[in-house]
């Protein structure tokens, strides 16, 4: 039996081993490799099914949300029933996934990345992806990357265009270098407000995961080293050479930390694609799911598993998850988000 698993893994991987930058060595480095993905919108449902497939060895998926009907036009691991059912995008993925390579060890973490857990989530691995649509969650992953010594993958796309790199502490420019310290406070453009269409989130996604395989299978002469952008629509592309780090940096020469010190909870507005309004509770919970399930089931409809509830009220509904977050359907008015919290989670 053992025979015919060393078989199996061989001919899966035989042609990337052919691939001679990666070759024998190259793939055992890949099966020993951690990954985390944080997001698993857009991007990370390109990024994962290709470092899954790969083999690389273990891979964690962090994700905060569930599936809706508008992500399926882009976010490729999702189906219908995903949508109808709103299921919790890290679960369903990591299901989808684990049928593509049982060899690989697939972790899930519904949970929001904030300064409570991201160095619990993160600090770990070999790599971090980043597959989110904020650069709050961003510059909290640079802090997190450059406080433990750990490369990372940034990586973005909107409308038709995206833009990623690959920073590696001490050899490459920061987030922080490139972009200054107060980029995390809005004003950027999102899904929500100017679309997005596939074509540049699969090509942005798959050039994350090049670098990364570069990186893992010590292929680190190949990385680009550079900025990138490109538009699928206006057929533009362009590159701007990273360089080494930026002298008086605060984050990764003087080595303060602000998103990880400044342990802000808070509301989250705009959900992308969607009147959805994030609350936030000010401390760690634990929500047993089952009691609360049938505490709301005297207001509206409840459906609930282990990692999320929702409740259907008509024309607004919450989703709530394990840790306390709601996401709170339907609305757009932070104060009645908050009262809606208030009165039927009750902390």
């Amino acid at each position: 039996m053992l025979s015919e698993a060393i078989a199996t893994r061989d001919e899966r991987y035989s042609r990337q081993v052919l691939f001679r930058p990666i070759g024998p060595e190259g793939q055992a480095k890949l099966n020993q490799s951690r990954v985390a993905i944080v997001g698993m919108g857009a991007l990370g449902t390109v990024i994962a099914p290709q470092l899954v497939r790969a083999g690389v060895g273990f891979v964690r998926l962090i994700d905060r949300d569930i599936i809706e009907p508008s992500n399926l036009q882009r976010q490729s691991l999702y189906d219908e029933a995903d949508a109808e059912q709103g299921r919790a995008k890290a679960a369903a993925a990591a299901e989808k996934l684990e049928q593509a390579n049982r060899d690989v060890v697939i972790e899930v973490a519904v949970t929001d990345l904030t300064w409570r857990n991201a160095e619990s989530l993160l600090a770990d691995v070999d790599v971090i992806v980043d597959g989110t649509d904020n650069f709050q969650v961003r510059y909290l992953i640079n802090d997190v990357a450059v406080k433990h010594g750990i490369p990372w993958s940034y990586g973005g796309a909107v409308s038709s265009y995206g833009t990623t790199a690959f920073f590696r502490p001490s050899e490459t420019p920061c987030l922080v270098c490139l972009f200054g310290a107060n980029q995390g406070t809005g004003g950027h453009d999102t899904c929500d407000t100017v679309g997005v269409i596939a074509p540049v989130v699969s090509m942005i996604g798959s050039m994350q995961v090049a670098e990364v395989l570069k990186y893992l299978t010590g292929n680190v002469d190949a990385l680009s080293n550079t900025l990138t952008h490109l538009d699928v629509w206006q057929n533009e592309y362009r590159s701007v050479t990273l360089g080494r780090p930026k002298e008086n940096c605060p984050c990764c020469q003087e080595r303060r930390f602000e998103s990880l010190s400044a342990q802000r909870d808070g509301l989250t507005v705009s959900m992308c694609g969607r009147q959805t309004i994030q609350v936030r509770p000010p401390s760690g919970l634990t929500v047993p799911l089952a009691d609360m399930a049938q505490r709301l089931s005297v207001f509206g409809t409840v459906r609930h598993n282990p990692h999320l509830l929702r409740c259907d009220f008509g024309d607004v509904h919450i989703t709530l998850f394990a840790d306390g977050r709601a996401l709170i359907h339907g609305i757009e008015d932070e104060t009645l988000a908050r009262s809606l919290y208030a009165r039927y989670i009750g902390m």
